[in-house]
């Protein structure tokens, strides 16, 4: 199951294209609508908006994308991305990438098992480790459009995962996240999605 997930990262991350250059200047005059959810700079302050700063400008422009194509549905994200073209888009994922991205605390009672799961996943159950993919800091393989997980919020890292399990999300490449999440258990989503929080 694990190499079949490893196979899948390398043949995802060949697929993902590549998005137009984008202007981090430019980009920054084109989110005003977007800072009341995902914040000014890109720290959104509410755990069910996901923190965008610091994030990866593939990865971000292929979600913006898919958002908008209905690839990747988003109820509160409905109509936000209509008239956006594909150099808004580009500027846009440049703005957010090159801000800093804020971290947060993960519960102390998680912390040694999301540790654990993020860094040596569990292999009896086939779950790599998150690792693999998003780095021992998580801060993501950028030019692969493996996001940054580092310091994003646990409840929206749950709400992901949850996703990625039951098969309601399914704009990653190859099925590589549905492959992680479909053995994971709500106790260890929740754990690896607290660990991530804290990192930085």
């Amino acid at each position: 199951m694990i190499r079949k997930i490893a196979v899948g990262v390398m043949l995802g991350s060949l697929s993902l294209g590549v998005a137009a250059a984008g202007d981090p200047a430019a980009g920054q005059g084109k989110v005003a609508v977007c800072a009341g959810c995902h914040g000014a700079d890109g720290n959104s302050a509410v755990a069910s908006f996901p923190k965008l700063a610091g994030q990866g400008e593939r990865y971000l422009d292929k979600q913006i994308h898919d958002i908008k194509g209905g690839v990747r549905p988003v109820v509160e994200m409905t109509g936000m991305t209509d008239n956006l073209s594909d150099q808004d888009i580009a500027d846009i994922a440049a703005y957010y990438s090159s801000q800093s991205a804020s971290t947060g605390a993960a519960d102390p009672e998680l912390l040694e098992k999301g540790k654990l799961l993020y860094q040596g996943g569990n292999a009896a159950k086939g779950i790599p480790s998150c690792m693999g993919c998003h780095g021992p800091a998580g801060k993501g393989i950028a030019t692969a459009g493996f996001p940054r997980l580092a310091g994003q919020h646990a409840d929206y890292t749950a709400k992901q995962l949850t996703a990625f399990r039951a098969g309601m999300r399914e704009n990653d490449p190859s099925g590589m996240m549905r492959g992680v999440a479909a053995n994971m258990s709500d106790a260890e989503i929740a754990a690896v999605s607290s660990y991530i929080q804290g990192l930085y």
